[in-house]
């Protein structure tokens, strides 16, 4: 699907984020193992802040899929998915979050690394949304960062995650710059939080299934 030139940009873009994020391809490749695991088949998947694709590159690899529905609020990440991902299952959208406005149309909802951004009551807004755009059964799945229980933990926390960044060859200064973007310039909740939200916007369940330094794998049904 891809040509060289959104190739190179894919490898790129993914390259730069490993060296932020540690255990990066986990988290889609344990998106896709829990997709399975719920056992749906001829699958329409809504991937919401999608960048360039790297969640549909994973579950196309994976996961008979009859419908991908690409949302992203830069028209740049947008443009570089759908020479990606010329396809008839694929469609594009480029609009805010906070814009979406499905009902009942995908079986999988994802949001890899998006709705921290948002502050909390905004964070229930938006997994409303979501909530609206699940079919029966349909499952929504997200990765975010979280803010942790103690100071200590905290400050221990980004001491760890500044030197996976430091390890990667990322610049001092560069690293603390991004450690010190932590509840200024996106806005964790703790991981007990996070399941709250999620039964506040009207999931039936709600369940932690990854985590790893700063970073948890949530889910919710909606029956």
């Amino acid at each position: 699907m891809a040509d060289n030139n959104s190739a190179f940009d894919s490898m790129e873009y993914d390259k730069k984020i490993m060296q932020v994020i540690p255990y990066y391809e986990e988290l889609y490749k344990n998106t896709v193992d829990l997709v399975k695991a719920h056992g749906q088949q001829n699958i329409s998947w809504l991937d919401v802040g999608c960048g360039i694709g790297k969640m549909a590159d994973v579950a196309f690899s994976a996961i008979d899929i009859k419908r991908f529905t690409f949302v992203d609020s830069s028209e740049n990440m947008i443009n570089i998915a759908k020479e990606r991902f010329a396809d008839t299952r694929t469609e594009f959208n480029i609009c805010s979050i906070m814009d979406i406005s499905y009902e009942e149309e995908f079986d999988v909802v994802t949001a890899i690394l998006v709705n921290h951004f948002f502050h909390k009551k905004q964070k229930i807004d938006v997994l409303k949304k979501y909530y609206s755009a699940l079919k029966h059964n349909g499952i929504y799945i997200a990765f975010e960062n979280f803010m942790p229980y103690t100071d200590d933990g905290k400050h221990l926390g980004l001491e760890k995650w500044k030197a996976y960044q430091l390890h990667q060859r990322r610049g001092i200064k560069e690293c603390q710059q991004h450690i010190n973007r932590f509840g200024v310039d996106y806005f964790p909740i703790t991981i007990t939080e996070h399941l709250e939200i999620l039964n506040l916007a009207g999931f039936d369940v709600a369940e932690i299934f990854w985590i790893s330094n700063m970073q948890v794998g949530v889910y919710g049904i909606k029956y």
